[in-house]
């Protein structure tokens, strides 16, 4: 019988910026992970999983759903003993902070 490869801390950190990758504002044509809404990703040795994470404003519109879905789809991912999102403010999202392919999509360059 074949066994699953063991998940390496680094191989989950990847699996769950995809995830992120998957995931949009509405109002946005462009992942949230090009957008440079997520600021940070950590995985622990016990493969729990913690995203901090900004809006582009605090008035955004899916200020109370992004976070839980972001969660939700990084949690369920295989491999993951849980999942956290901390949504922080400091520093203030900024269009700087989006990747150059989101400039582009969004012609912004």
């Amino acid at each position: 019988m074949e066994t699953a490869p063991a998940v390496t801390h680094e191989s989950l950190r990847d699996r769950v910026i995809e995830v992120l990758r998957s995931c949009y504002d509405p109002e946005i044509p462009v992942n949230i992970y090009e957008l440079g809404l997520i600021y940070e990703v950590n995985v622990s040795p016990t493969n729990a999983v913690q995203i901090r994470m900004t809006l582009t404003s605090p008035m955004c519109p899916v200020a109370g759903s992004l976070p839980p879905e972001v969660e939700e789809k990084v949690a369920a991912l295989a491999g993951v003993a849980e999942a956290k999102v901390e949504v922080v403010w400091d520093p203030p999202w900024n269009p700087s902070m989006m990747t150059e392919a989101a400039r582009l999509e969004l012609n912004l360059t």
